[in-house]
């Protein structure tokens, strides 16, 4: 009786999706999406579809009515795999910290998180956006001190944020729900992801961290 097997063929199942190559498929379903290529209902449809994939086949079926607008730099999922956290973490440096005494401190757009900040609002507001920053290392710690003042620290779900601050007479906690600035949907960081840790006190004020997505 001859036992022997076929040889693999087209048909057998694709070779299993690993979870960098579904992040990085999310990522480029979102940068779709901020070029107007999906539809919200579409980029949430497809992104919940990618990071339930199975095979690497399911993935590139996400992306195959996608192409990348031309000498953008960037290639479709499945080829190359750039994830966003390696490129957040630069190694360099950035203010030490950021202050705001009956006034308003800012840090937006392109910056680099040092691996320690400070943040101390005193009847002020202090407001840090993560979102386009650069990171010193891979984990990060945020003191925020909020004095009848507030401190608003918006991270990208590319980032995993623990928050272990204390209120007193104030608040001091992570804020749930969608975004209105942007509504699309918050996912979760990829484990390997970098650490942001944010530690402190509110007193008569409030810190407010929001989880927020990505701009990149």
């Amino acid at each position: 009786m001859d036992d022997a097997r076929d040889d693999p063929g087209p048909d057998l199942p694709s070779i299993r999706a690993s979870d960098h190559e579904r992040e990085a498929t999310a990522r480029f379903l979102q940068q779709s999406y901020s070029e107007g290529r999906l539809t919200l209902a579409e980029f949430d449809e497809r992104t919940t579809k990618a990071y339930g994939a199975l095979f690497q086949s399911d993935l590139a079926e996400l992306t195959r009515d996608l192409s990348p607008a031309r000498g953008d730099g960037e290639s479709r999922p499945g080829l190359h795999h750039d994830a966003a956290p390696e490129r957040r973490v630069t190694g360099g440096t950035g203010p030490s910290s950021s202050l705001a005494f009956m006034g308003g401190c800012e840090r937006r757009g392109a910056w680099t998180l040092p691996a320690e900040h400070t943040a101390f609002a005193v009847m002020g507001g202090v407001e840090l956006d993560l979102r386009q920053a650069s990171l010193q290392a891979h984990e990060t710690t945020i003191r925020a001190f909020a004095i009848m003042g507030g401190v608003e620290i918006y991270v990208p779900d590319d980032i995993h944020v623990v928050v272990e601050g204390l209120g007193l007479m104030g608040g001091f906690g992570e804020e749930a729900g969608r975004w209105k600035p942007d509504p699309r949907p918050v996912r979760q960081a990829s484990p390997g992801a970098p650490v942001v840790r944010v530690t402190g006190l509110a007193l008569m004020g409030g810190v407010e961290v929001r989880r927020v997505p990505r701009t990149r």
